[in-house]
C-alpha cells in the first residue's frame, strides 16, 4: 500500500480497486487534524484501519500530535488504544 501525501489537496490517499480512499487534514503548529475520511464506496474496514495506521505512522515520523475531529477516525482511536499517546494533552476520547 503506497500513501500519496497529496498537499496540495491536504489529504493521504491511496487508490484501490474501488476508487480513492482518502483522509483530509489540516495543519496547525505541531498538530495535524484529521478533518474528513472518504472511503468512496470502499467497504473493506481492515483496508481501512491499515490505511488508518500508516497515516497515523507519517505522523509520527513528522513529530505530530493528532486531532481526529472525523467519527470514522475518533471510532478508531477508541477501539486501538494504543494510540492515545499521539493526542495532545488534554484531549481524551
Amino acid at each position: 500500500m503506497e500513501i500519496k501525501d497529496n498537499e496540495l489537496l491536504r489529504q493521504f490517499e491511496i487508490t484501490t480497486d474501488t476508487g480513492l480512499v482518502a483522509i483530509e487534514y489540516s495543519l496547525q503548529e505541531r498538530k495535524i487534524f484529521l478533518t474528513k475520511f472518504c472511503e468512496n464506496e470502499n467497504e473493506d474496514i481492515d483496508l481501512q484501519d491499515e490505511f488508518i495506521k500508516k497515516v497515523l505512522a507519517i505522523a509520527e515520523d513528522r513529530n505530530l500530535k493528532v486531532v481526529p475531529t472525523h467519527l470514522r477516525l475518533i471510532k478508531f482511536f477508541r477501539k486501538h488504544r494504543r494510540y492515545q499517546e499521539m493526542l495532545p494533552p488534554g484531549l481524551k476520547i
